[in-house]
């Protein structure tokens, strides 16, 4: 899908195709029984490949919490749930969880996500998280995201919402995205001259991720992204 051909009804269009292949309503019945009186049934929706929890090899009972590290196979995609924060995670992906401060024992609440190397889209209504790889830093106002991170490059799309990027060596390299679908993928750099780490990637084609996806995984906590809502 090349993103700049999209409009309100062709958005909606594709949600309604998307029900009615199925794509979602596979979903959606485990994902409203993933909670059941607070405490957790499920964060494990699709395994395709290999994937690990802290070492051990995933599986669609396999519970994900903070403070855990995952990890994918070449050629994997793993569908999570924590919380209210649902994410999926590509092949070859080291990905960290890490707990909001003071968080209580047994808490599901997420200061943030270290994405040592990967891909990783992810959706979440928490304005107080942070995302950071090896070249960026970006501070989450309850959005939808897709990144990939690498070792001198980040690649990073704001599906919709707001964030604030910095580049981890230039801290002269910042700047606020207010998207309200792709509008502004940028690419952000572990070396550069001060002030020029951060650069546009323009209106193409958004690489490794679409809005079926980005509806997927919002279906599994509950909610539809705001691109598929009546202006």
């Amino acid at each position: 899908m090349r993103y700049t051909e999209s409009t309100p009804d062709l958005q909606r269009r594709r949600l309604l195709q998307a029900l009615s292949a199925g794509f979602l309503v596979s979903l959606i019945p485990a994902a409203a029984s993933a909670l059941d009186g607070g405490e957790v049934k499920k964060s494990v929706f699709r395994l395709k490949g290999r994937a690990w929890v802290n070492g051990n090899p995933v599986d669609m009972n396999t519970h994900i919490k903070p403070n855990d590290i995952v990890k994918t196979g070449h050629g994997s995609e793993l569908v999570f749930v924590v919380g209210d924060h649902a994410m999926l995670l590509r092949g070859r992906s080291h990905l960290v969880i890490e707990p909001q401060e003071n968080n209580a024992v047994g808490s599901f609440l997420i200061g943030g996500l270290r994405l040592f190397a990967g891909k990783l889209l992810s959706v979440s209504r928490n304005k107080g998280m942070r995302i950071n790889t090896p070249s960026a830093t970006i501070g989450i106002r309850g959005t939808g995201v897709y990144l990939e991170a690498g070792p001198e490059r980040t690649y990073f799309c704001t599906c919709y919402g707001e964030v604030d990027v910095q580049a981890v060596n230039d801290p002269d390299s910042k700047e606020t995205v207010v998207s309200a679908h792709h509008d502004k993928p940028l690419y952000i750099y572990g070396k550069g001259q001060a002030g020029q780490s951060i650069h546009p990637v323009g209106r193409l084609p958004v690489p490794n991720h679409t809005d079926e996806e980005l509806i997927m995984a919002e279906a599994l906590v509950g909610r539809v992204p705001p691109f598929t809502e009546k202006p």
